[in-house]
């Protein structure tokens, strides 16, 4: 960026980085295929086997001390963090309360799939952050059925996971503008999850950015662009975040407009442009890009990203996507599995993406 005489800056993050080499379940001289849930402590346990599949049964059950077997409806979707500041249910916040005051020594979480809240890995953790210090592993939920039929018996579990301290960074490049008293800003995410390659989750959103970097270098604007790489839309703490809102504590009033990418360059469909409270000017504009361009698409509004916090501090957005993701946002099994990776990116949407933002801009500066 600062080649193409963008001023940028670095914010650093204290984070959580984390590792595994592996879990292991053994009941009665049976094995079972476990993970070790992201971001959670390791263990070496052993304890009678506790199955929970609801809230209420767990209310009333004795799990001190013992290894719990999550399933069925307590496990049907992936809880929030605690203190997450973006969702953050009751009803989550709840079973957390009640599985710390239980003290049990680990935690099994048997899952089905759920492409809504947890992406189209199958099996899902259950649990995903740092700040949760019960031990956890994951499991499919077929392999649950059958570890259920052990139900009373002394299990071992053994997670070989360690959590590392680590510093991270949010990336932002400014280009300035004629009107100082408002700004556009344009977001993508840098992070993926762990051992998941990220390609259209997010690197072509990143790669957008840094073509926008070059494509932008030389306009006179009215207006001054940030180009944010944020840290921590995959992250259970949502650290990049946080500290972008941080900083911009009584400033979001001056944002004309946040375009946010996620989920850019799917090789099957067009790209999807999702626009979310535009004044009318701004969606006129949006309006035309998008009509006078064959390869794009409008797009239904929705909300797993980071749009929503410019959504929630009161800007508009626009979110740029692939049109095959969004049709299939409930039941995909793409995002967060090894298979987002280049084969699935069509390179041409992905620089259409960024060709279409540039003139979304330029016209905004006219």
């Amino acid at each position: 960026m600062k080649e193409y005489g963008w001023k940028s800056e670095n914010t650093s993050l204290s984070v959580i980085d984390w590792q595994t080499k592996g879990a292991e379940l053994i009941c009665n001289n049976q094995h079972f295929e476990v993970f070790s849930s992201h971001y959670s402590i390791g263990c070496h346990a052993e304890g009678s086997l506790i199955p929970v599949n609801t809230v209420s049964l767990l209310e009333k059950t004795d799990i001190r001390d013992s290894i719990v077997l999550l399933y069925g409806e307590i496990a049907s979707q992936q809880i929030a963090p605690k203190n997450f500041p973006f969702w953050n249910p009751e009803e989550h916040q709840h079973l957390i309360s009640l599985l710390e005051q239980g003290h049990p020594k680990a935690l099994i979480c048997a899952t089905e799939r759920n492409a809504a809240t947890a992406g189209g890995v199958y099996p899902f953790p259950l649990f995903e952050y740092g700040n949760f210090d019960i031990p956890s592993v994951y499991m499919k939920d077929t392999e649950g059925e059958r570890l259920l039929q052990h139900a009373g018996e002394s299990v071992t579990l053994i997670s070989m996971a360690e959590r590392i301290p680590e510093t991270a960074y949010n990336v932002i490049g400014r280009l300035p503008g004629d009107d100082t008293t408002k700004r556009v800003v344009i977001t993508a995410h840098v992070d993926t999850k762990p051992g998941i390659p990220g390609a259209i989750d997010n690197a072509t959103g990143v790669t957008v950015l840094l073509l926008l970097a070059e494509l932008l270098k030389d306009k006179h604007l009215k207006y001054p662009i940030e180009l944010v790489f944020f840290n921590g839309e995959d992250y259970y703490g949502a650290s990049g975040q946080v500290e972008y809102i941080n900083q911009n504590s009584g400033h979001f009033d001056d944002i004309l407009l946040n375009i946010n990418i996620d989920g850019a360059g799917h090789k099957e469909g067009l790209s999807c442009f999702s626009s979310m409270e535009l004044p009318e000017d701004l969606a006129a504009i949006v309006n035309k890009v998008v009509s006078d361009t064959a390869e794009l698409v409008e797009g239904v509004p929705w909300y797993q990203g980071d749009h929503s916090v410019f959504l929630q501090q009161g800007c508009p957005a626009i979110a740029v996507s692939s049109q095959w993701l969004i049709e299939n946002m409930e039941c995909q099994e793409l995002t967060h599995t090894p298979d987002d990776n280049l084969e699935i990116v069509n390179y041409e949407r992905v620089a259409e993406c960024a060709t279409a933002i540039a003139e979304i801009i330029r016209n905004i500066s006219r």
